[in-house]
C-alpha cells in the first residue's frame, strides 16, 4: 500500500533571523502561508506533520533568554530589529488554528530557536537545550511530540533526540532539488520513493522526498508560460509512483514559501490530486508519526531492527 507525507517547517521569523540580507517578501509571508496551507490542508482533509518552532508558542519573552546556551548575539535581532514585531517572533494564534484544525495533524517539533544541530558550533549542551525548551513549551500546550524537523535539514545530535523520546526525524533527501531533480526523475527516470529506515538510536529517518518549493524564478515563471508548474507535474509524479509502486513519497515546504497567489494554486493543485488519488486507489496519507509507529519495532539481539513483515532491517 503506497502512502504520502507532507511535512511544513512552521517558522515565522525564525528561519531567518540569522540571516544578512533577510529574504524580506518570506519573512512577511509566513503568517498567510501558515493560514493558506491549514485551509488547503482542512478543504481536501490532508494532514500532515507541522514542525513548529517553540520559541512561537511563547507568549511573551525579554529577547535576551539569559538561561540558554546560544552562542552571542544568536537573539540579538530578536532585542533589536524584530523587537517590535511580535508578528514575526511569536505565533500562539496560528498554533492555536493548527491544533484546532478539523484535520488531525501531527505537531511536530522545529526546535526551540531554529538552531543548526549538525553546525560545528552547537554543542551537545545547546542542542540538548533547544530540544528540552521545545519540549516543555509543548507539554505546557498539552502536545506530546514524536517527530522532529532539523532546521534546514542539517541533521545532528541524533543521540539527543533519542534520549528525549522522540520516534522520527525528516532525513536529508537522496534526490536534488530543482532543476537537477526534475532532470532525475523525468529524464532519467530516477525514483522519487524513500525508504523509512531505523538508525542506530532506534529513531526513524523518515527521508524528504521532494522540496514542493526548489524551482523557483525567472526558470519558473518560463516553464509555466510555455508548460506547467514543473513542480505540480513532479509532485504528481511521486504520487503515482508511490501508487504503483507501494512506496513512500514524502514531500515537504515552508509555510512562507506562500509568497504569491500562483504558490496557492501550485498547492492546491497537489493537494486535490493527492486527495483523488486516494479516493481511486489504496493510497493512503500519513504523517512523519503514523509511519514511524508503521516501522518502529523492538531491536534485534544481533542488532538488526525486525521489520512489521518478521523480516530484518539493518542498521543505517
Amino acid at each position: 500500500m503506497g502512502s504520502v507525507v507532507c511535512s511544513l517547517d512552521a517558522e515565522l521569523g525564525w528561519g531567518f533571523h540569522d540571516l544578512e540580507p533577510l529574504p524580506t517578501e518570506r519573512v512577511e509571508a509566513g503568517r498567510r502561508g501558515w493560514s493558506t496551507m491549514l485551509e488547503l490542508c482542512e478543504e481536501f482533509d490532508i494532514p500532515a506533520t507541522w514542525a513548529v518552532v517553540g520559541h512561537l508558542m511563547l507568549e511573551g519573552c525579554d529577547g535576551v533568554h539569559e538561561d540558554h546556551p546560544a552562542p552571542d548575539g544568536w537573539f540579538e535581532r530578536e532585542r533589536t530589529d524584530w523587537w517590535d514585531r511580535p508578528d514575526l517572533r511569536f505565533g500562539r494564534d496560528l498554533v492555536d488554528d493548527l491544533l484546532q484544525s478539523s484535520v488531525d495533524h501531527e505537531f511536530a517539533s522545529h526546535s526551540f530557536s531554529h538552531v543548526l544541530f549538525g553546525a560545528p558550533s552547537t554543542d551537545r549542551e545547546l542542542a540538548v537545550a533547544e530540544l528540552e525548551c521545545s519540549l516543555e513549551i509543548a507539554d505546557q500546550w498539552g502536545q506530546h511530540v514524536d517527530s522532529f524537523i532539523y532546521p534546514r535539514n542539517d541533521v545532528g545530535h541524533r543521540d539527543v533526540l533519542a534520549e528525549f523520546g522522540l520516534n522520527a526525524y525528516r532525513g536529508t533527501s537522496p534526490t536534488y532539488d530543482g532543476v537537477r531533480g526534475l532532470f532525475d526523475s523525468t529524464v532519467r527516470d530516477q525514483t522519487m520513493l524513500v525508504e523509512p529506515t531505523v538508525d542506530e538510536y532506534g529513531l526513524v529517518n523518515v527521508p524528504a522526498s521532494m522540496f514542493l518549493f526548489g524551482f523557483e524564478g525567472p526558470a519558473r515563471t518560463v516553464a509555466e508560460s510555455i508548460w506547467q508548474d514543473p513542480m505540480v507535474l513532479q509532485a504528481k509524479r511521486g504520487i503515482d509512483e508511490a501508487v504503483r509502486n507501494d512506496g513512500l513519497f514524502h514531500m515537504w515546504l515552508h509555510p512562507n514559501n506562500l509568497t504569491h497567489p500562483r504558490d496557492d494554486h501550485r498547492m492546491r493543485a497537489i493537494l486535490e490530486y493527492l486527495s483523488r488519488r486516494r479516493a481511486e486507489t489504496d493510497l493512503t496519507v500519513e504523517t512523519m508519526g503514523d509511519v514511524a509507529r508503521r516501522v518502529r519495532v523492538p531491536r534485534g539481539v544481533d542488532g538488526g531492527t525486525v521489520a512489521a513483515d518478521g523480516g530484518i532491517m539493518g542498521d543505517n
